[in-house]
């Protein structure tokens, strides 16, 4: 029996989110690290160790779709575990922070290696060509972008 490989739909990409995000957290858990916390550790690494505080809340409510009051909360739980610190209006990762960010991304890095592996470079181009549009398009609808 032969069988076809669904066409791309809103299914097929929620199934593999939340498949590959629940490997993710798992990871993340062992660490003591929530999603959200991993998500706002990153914003802070990619901006160089620093950043102003709105536009950190403004990038975390735009990639995760969610509230304020959730971001300042998240904010509020790193600053408490010690993993940022705030001098004014900047947040800034500690030495524990950074740390603990290196140590979990390269245990979710090594869960993408292993979801990826095998699969063309050509198709991963297409895969992330089209889910790009899609997101973009849905930004747009959603006055986000």
């Amino acid at each position: 029996m032969t069988t076809t490989a669904p066409a791309l739909n809103a299914r097929v990409i929620a199934l593999a989110h939340h498949a590959a995000r629940t490997l993710a957290e798992g990871a993340l858990d062992r660490h003591g690290v929530t999603f959200h916390q991993s998500v706002t550790l990153r914003a802070v690494t990619v901006a160089g160790g620093t950043v102003p505080h709105d536009e950190l809340v403004a990038e975390i409510q735009d990639s995760l779709k969610t509230t304020e009051p959730l971001v300042q909360a998240v904010i509020e739980e790193l600053l408490t575990a010690g993993l940022l610190a705030r001098e004014d209006s900047l947040l800034s990762l500690t030495d524990t922070g950074r740390d603990l960010y290196e140590t979990t991304a390269a245990a979710t890095a090594g869960i993408a290696a292993r979801l990826y592996a095998g699969i063309p470079a050509e198709d991963l181009a297409v895969a992330g060509r089209v889910l790009t549009l899609i997101t973009d398009r849905a930004n747009a609808e959603l006055g986000t972008s």
